[in-house]
């Protein structure tokens, strides 16, 4: 079990009306190496934006881009844009720019279609991949619904059956007749962080294959897939990485298995002689065969351009401000927040912490919607957690220390007069959907 944070007990030995951490909060964004790369994103200084493990917010090197794409490229290049623009090629070139965030060598990861489409993608061919005999696939217990929405569909229509597993006890249950294990990196309610490298080793040794979803690390700590051994994974680009609404998802395939993945959706962009128009499908060599259809021009463009925002910037730096700011926060929850209002169900563990914080809060839809109200943005999931990204490009710890802050003047407010219950709807702006988590 998780070591986990101890509640908040008190709101700290000034009392309730002294900001008691914001002269801290001054001294370690002033220190921090990351300070400056807030600039490199459109954000308002009226506003604590929290939720960017549901949706990033927008690079600058965007607008100008699109407004590029649509005017010269699309507008006045049109068709020729596919060869002159490099359109064509920018499902793997983009995916050469992923790669690194994911400890992936060149010619693994390709982007293109929702993060939905790649799990099956990636389950599917998974389970081609896998030896005879098996009957079984094991579900991480805790992930996004969509992915075992889809493990299950695609589970039934290759004859398996599916078996949800806590991530810790994956080593204990996975047997000779399981094919695979879909596990979530990161766990998108509580922030844990689950091992790569052990739960990898432990589907290998039984002879099974290791599927990862990425949704809720890549971008925000270190990703390690080669050093693991991971198989495949998928992730999606709207969170972290910043490339916008409904941003095109990305596919990785072990190069050792990429010559025996087989596609469940083979498309013509995935076709050896994809301009051929052959009848019959025959794969193109590498990680090409991750591609299905044309790929989604303006929003693949868009993700380009924000990946510009990495320029510079060490994975392990991001690391590092992810862990201290989150440390800070709850520091800051524990100075501000009335005794026994919430509880932390985010690891105090570094190694077991993602980058983001849930606190179990009695009534978290109407407190996330006061929040939101107050000008502080994060999300809730039922039945009662409060989330917190935290996103070391551009969250400072100015805003840690903000959001704390509110949320203690929250609860105390709602302690004092109640008052009607808000609608719990209007305090998620997160999209549903496959990844949004």
């Amino acid at each position: 079990m998780s070591e986990r944070p101890e509640t908040p007990q008190s709101p700290g030995p000034a009392g309730p009306g002294a900001r008691t951490e914001a002269a801290r909060a001054a001294e370690l964004d002033a220190a921090g190496p990351l300070t400056a790369t807030r600039e490199r994103f459109v954000l308002d200084d009226d506003t604590v934006y929290l939720d960017g493990n549901s949706l990033g917010a927008l690079p600058r090197s965007v607008p100008g881009r699109i407004a590029e794409v649509i005017g010269r490229e699309w507008g006045e290049l049109r068709i020729r844009s596919w060869t002159e623009a490099g359109w064509w090629t920018a499902p793997e070139r983009i995916g050469e720019k992923i790669a690194p965030l994911l400890g992936a060598a060149p010619g693994q990861v390709v982007v293109g279609d929702s993060t939905s489409v790649n799990v099956f993608k990636a389950v599917t061919g998974a389970i081609r991949m896998a030896g005879k005999g098996t009957t079984e696939i094991l579900v991480d217990a805790t992930t996004f619904p969509t992915d075992g929405y889809v493990a299950r569909s695609a589970a039934r229509m290759a004859g398996l059956a599916v078996r949800p597993v806590e991530p810790a006890r994956i080593a204990d249950e996975v047997t000779e007749r399981t094919a695979l294990a879909l596990v979530n990196h990161v766990d998108y309610r509580t922030g844990e962080l689950n091992d790569m490298a052990s739960i990898t080793a432990a589907l290998h040794t039984a002879g099974a294959l290791a599927v990862w979803d990425l949704c809720h690390s890549a971008g925000a700590l270190p990703v390690a897939l080669d050093a693991c051994g991971a198989d495949l994974a998928v992730g999606c680009t709207y969170k972290y990485l910043n490339g916008g609404p409904g941003a095109p998802a990305y596919l990785y395939i072990r190069r050792s298995l990429q010559e025996r993945f087989e596609s469940p959706l083979p498309g013509w962009n995935s076709h050896s002689d994809p301009f051929g128009m052959a009848p019959g499908y025959t794969p193109a060599d590498g990680i090409l065969r991750g591609r299905v259809g044309t790929p989604d021009i303006l929003s693949m463009l868009a993700l380009e351009a924000a990946l510009e925002a990495w320029e510079g910037v060490a994975i392990e730096e991001v690391r590092a401000k992810s862990l201290a700011l989150t440390d800070f926060f709850l520091a800051c929850v524990a100075a501000y927040v009335p005794a026994g209002r919430v509880r932390s169900v985010t690891p105090a563990d570094h190694r077991r912490r993602g980058s983001q914080v849930s606190l179990a809060c009695p009534g978290a839809g109407e407190v996330m919607a006061e929040l939101i109200r107050r000008g502080v943005v994060g999300d809730y999931r039922p039945p009662d957690v409060l989330r917190f990204g935290f996103t070391p490009l551009y969250t400072s710890f100015a805003d840690a220390e903000r959001a704390a802050w509110v949320l203690g003047e929250v609860l105390r407010d709602r302690a004092a007069d109640p008052g009607p219950a808000a609608d719990p709807a209007a305090a998620d702006p997160g999209v549903p959907g496959g990844g949004a988590g």
